[in-house]
């Protein structure tokens, strides 16, 4: 059960990764010069809020996976 739960959150972690480069890339390839003020400006809010959102599903996985660690430690030494 331990290896299917750390097998998941690989799959969660590399599919996140995947996501977080293809919004860094987005980001990169916006021209700023011909957009209007707003529109870019609400384009970089977003793409700033959705890479935070990514941010915060990395740092879920890392909790996840040192509380699967630990449990795991604990069945060892029960």
């Amino acid at each position: 059960m331990f290896m299917q739960i750390a097998i998941g959150a690989i799959g969660i972690g590399i599919v996140l990764m995947v996501g977080y480069l293809v919004i860094a890339q987005v980001r990169a390839a916006l021209p700023t010069d011909d957009l209007e003020d707003t529109v870019a400006g609400n384009v970089t809010a977003g793409l700033n809020s959705t890479q935070a959102t990514v941010f915060a599903g990395f740092g879920l996985i890392a909790v996840g996976i040192i509380v699967l660690a630990a449990f795991g430690l604990i069945n060892i030494f029960k």
